[in-house]
């Protein structure tokens, strides 16, 4: 059990790669806290993860919200006595289109929920982490960040956003023993956003465009993310902070 006892919250848990992060943190003996806007879907997760002999419970909050995040932050040291981890997954992208033509409120929304939210997390889970002497971010960026496409430009500023505001925060917050790394997960034909990540629904030939660009040969998956998230999440990383793992097949181009 690599993370027996910890508490731990996951944004965007109630499906995609936050629900592989939620299930595979909690087989490996965490306390989750499955955090989604999505209530049903939230509540599901945790009932598969209670039915498979883990601990996790459901709160619904909308991590672009400052509010809701603070409430969220609560809840996990109110369930269980602390809070060790914080697992910004929670994302959205406008469709693969020009730049010139995603609306403003799209912008908005893609830096609101890919961005904001790791400012919102850190302002309320930091106080708790520094209270406790120490605890962890892992905040969910992407390959978008550091090797960009055409067609999502505003998606990959903001995830280059987070990769470099963890980087920061992590130099900023370690000498509070507080542990910032990123995790960068290639295209995943699995998630709710698939289509709009490729611009259409996802046929064989755009899943072939995709999936020439990475040498190892496939797609990545939920499950992928999940045992990134699960190394930098346990005391095995004690000594990694301001790093991005990339979990991208080694994808060239």
């Amino acid at each position: 059990m690599r993370v027996a006892h910890k508490s731990i919250i996951v944004t965007g848990s109630g499906g995609g790669i936050g629900e592989g992060i939620a299930k595979r943190l909690a087989a490996q003996g965490a306390n989750v806290v499955v955090n989604d806007i999505n209530a049903a879907a939230g509540e599901r997760v945790v009932a598969e993860i209670v039915a498979a002999g883990g601990q996790a419970s459901f709160f619904a909050a909308d991590v672009t919200q400052s509010n809701d995040v603070k409430a969220l932050v609560q809840a996990a040291v109110q369930r269980y006595g602390r809070l060790d981890v914080m697992v910004n997954n929670a994302g959205w992208t406008h469709r693969n289109r020009p730049a010139l033509e995603v609306s403003e409120d799209e912008f908005d929304k893609c830096y609101a929920v890919n961005m904001k939210s790791i400012y919102l997390a850190t302002i309320h889970a930091t106080p708790v982490f520094r209270a406790q002497g120490g605890g962890s971010f892992i905040n969910i960026a992407s390959t978008a960040g550091v090797r960009p496409r055409p067609g999502l430009t505003w998606y990959n500023g903001s995830k280059g956003a987070v990769i470099t505001t963890s980087k920061s925060l992590a130099a900023e917050l370690g000498p509070d023993n507080i542990r910032v790394n990123c995790i960068n997960p290639v295209f995943n034909p699995d998630t709710g956003l698939s289509a709009e990540f490729a611009g259409g629904p996802l046929d064989e030939e755009r899943r072939a465009k995709f999936r020439a660009s990475i040498p190892l040969g496939r797609f990545s998956s939920a499950l992928d993310v999940a045992n990134a998230a699960l190394y930098l999440a346990s005391d095995e990383a004690a000594f990694i902070s301001g790093v991005c793992i990339e979990v991208d097949g080694a994808r060239c181009v």
